[in-house]
């Protein structure tokens, strides 16, 4: 069956805390606002049912068949919705760390795909030290999804600046690259929409990136502005500060143009990149 050319895709905002009932809630009532608005793939951002501070995020860890999970496959039955959990605090074995992991559930409430976090924030921004190694694990298989007939790249939050993930993704043949998020205030507020803009320019692909918004605990607040970005790079939805849901439609017809009139991704010269061509001394021309 040829999927259809038009994908209406939905990005919901939160400001989570360590209250799950709450976040679980909200999260709810968005996904159906976004389903009544006719979205058929939906993106929540990252850890949507449970967002702390160091050591404190492991309160809220769950296996992947836990109550949270088990929510968003119901959602996704109920509406009959491609549902992207943004992420979730996936309970490991050892119980001392745990997964950024994020998980695609099918229209018909199964999991078809599991996204754990490649690249873990461990940096020092606006004099705050985040140290994402001390309680998380890092992943280390990219995921290309698949479905309603469209192949989506998997990321979470930090993983955004990392271009070399998604143009693994392109090359794979993604259309759609999701980024759920919590984006601090800090850095967001500088390198959120041109990090998303340049990673849907430079893989001439839809980015739907779903954000946390405003304050979730003491020092830990999240830039919000969620948003839809086509394959030009051009903005076509972007959420207010607060908890909601944008939508937009993403026109795969409109995608396949702008890869066929500029096509930077077929001119792409690998074998050019490599580290002996960019080496100190290297040649570029005739003596």
């Amino acid at each position: 069956m040829t999927p259809p050319s038009s994908l209406r895709a939905a990005a919901v905002q939160l400001t989570s805390t360590d209250d799950t009932a709450r976040n679980v809630e909200t999260a709810e009532r968005l996904v159906g606002r976004a389903a009544a608005a006719g979205a058929q793939l939906v993106v929540l951002p990252e850890k949507w049912p449970f967002l702390q501070t160091g050591a404190r995020l492991l309160l809220g860890a769950e296996a992947l068949d836990g109550p949270s999970i088990s929510a968003a496959r119901e959602w996704a039955r109920r509406w009959g919705i491609a549902l992207l959990a943004g992420s979730v605090t996936e309970r490991t074995p050892e119980g001392r760390r745990t997964y950024n992991t994020s998980v695609l559930v099918q229209p018909d409430g199964e999991c078809s795909d599991v996204y754990r976090k490649i690249h873990l924030f461990d940096v020092e921004v606006g004099g705050v030290v985040y140290r994402e190694s001390d309680t998380t694990l890092p992943g280390e298989v990219p995921v290309l999804a698949e479905t309603l007939g469209r192949r989506i790249g998997m990321s979470v939050c930090y993983d955004l600046r990392f271009p070399e993930l998604y143009r693994a993704y392109a090359e794979a043949g993604a259309e759609v690259l999701a980024v759920p998020a919590a984006f601090t205030v800090e850095t967001g507020r500088d390198h959120w929409e041109p990090l998303l803009r340049a990673r849907a320019i430079e893989n001439q692909a839809f980015v739907v990136a779903a954000n946390q918004v405003g304050v979730h605990a003491e020092g830990l607040r999240s830039y919000g502005r969620s948003m839809i970005v086509d394959p030009w790079g051009v903005v076509l939805a972007q959420a207010q500060d607060d908890e909601t849901v944008v939508v937009a439609d993403l026109d795969m017809a409109y995608l396949h143009r702008v890869r066929a009139g500029l096509p930077a991704l077929a001119h792409r010269r690998p074998e050019a990149y490599s580290a002996n061509a960019a080496s100190p001394g290297g040649s570029s021309g005739s003596a």
